[in-house]
């Protein structure tokens, strides 16, 4: 039997039949932005790739066509399932912020060098639209870097209103708390044991883990220093942040003022 006959006994039509979709240039478009996003931020998911695409670069192109090409590539992320734990209802947090500089949040974060030496990173967040203000890496951040690196982000950024922090001895100490005094700036301590107290730099940190820090091992601490400062660029100006609605912090202060 015909090809012809075939589709006439089954009221198919035998243009649709013979009819082969092509990758239309649009299409090799969206994945050749999809392979370069997901080679240069190995971390980004479909989530993050999508909303960078449609929010950053103004691309207009369905979620449904960019998945279907995003699994056609095979770059979905493998993602380990966790134990889910049974907890209890966490502490509600204070009042989110209504505009910039009223509440900074501020922590250290640990890790070591190809040569074993351990290093610390010095991690300062506007908690209004989750921006990364500073990254301070060295060996030692006693208390006098800490007000060091704080005033240098005042100078370009003003003064906070309040610093939400740990307990840690750089925070407690005599030289930060007469700062904080002399500047009119109110140090909001967490409780002992409750780090979802400061959830805001809590979520940063763990970013700042997974989309570089753990990624590379560092010969020095210039090299660490360059990466920070690099990557803040591109999360300031370029990840969409979901707890935003998809838009970077610095859309977010661009629509804020």
């Amino acid at each position: 039997m015909s090809i012809r006959l075939a589709c006439a006994a089954f009221s198919i039509s035998a243009t649709c039949y013979r009819y082969q979709p092509r990758l239309s240039d649009e299409n090799a478009e969206i994945a050749d932005w999809l392979m370069r996003l997901t080679e240069t931020h190995r971390r980004w998911g479909f989530g993050l790739c999508f909303l960078y695409l449609r929010n950053v670069k103004g691309f207009g192109w369905n979620h449904k066509r960019v998945y279907r090409i995003y699994r056609e590539l095979e770059l979905n992320l493998r993602i380990k399932p966790r134990k889910r734990l049974r907890r209890k209802i966490p502490d509600k947090l204070a009042k989110p912020p209504e505009a910039i500089n009223q509440i900074w949040s501020m922590d250290f974060m640990h890790d070591q060098l190809s040569d074993g030496r351990g290093f610390r990173l010095f991690n300062v967040i506007d908690d209004y639209n989750r921006e990364g203000l500073g990254i301070e890496v060295d060996l030692s951040l006693p208390s006098a870097r800490v007000i060091r690196s704080l005033e240098q982000i005042i100078e370009w950024r003003g003064k906070p209103k309040s610093i939400r922090c740990d307990n840690g001895p750089e925070y407690i100490s005599g030289p930060l708390t007469a700062w904080a005094e002399k500047h009119g700036i109110t140090l909001q301590y967490i409780q002992p044991g409750k780090p979802q107290q400061n959830a805001y730099v809590e979520r940063y940190n763990r970013t700042v883990r997974t989309d570089w820090l753990s990624q590379c091992l560092f010969e020095s601490i210039a090299d660490v220093q360059n990466a920070a400062t690099e990557w803040l660029w591109t999360y300031n100006n370029e990840r969409p942040n979901m707890a935003l609605g998809g838009i970077t912090p610095k859309q977010k202060l661009g629509i804020a003022a």
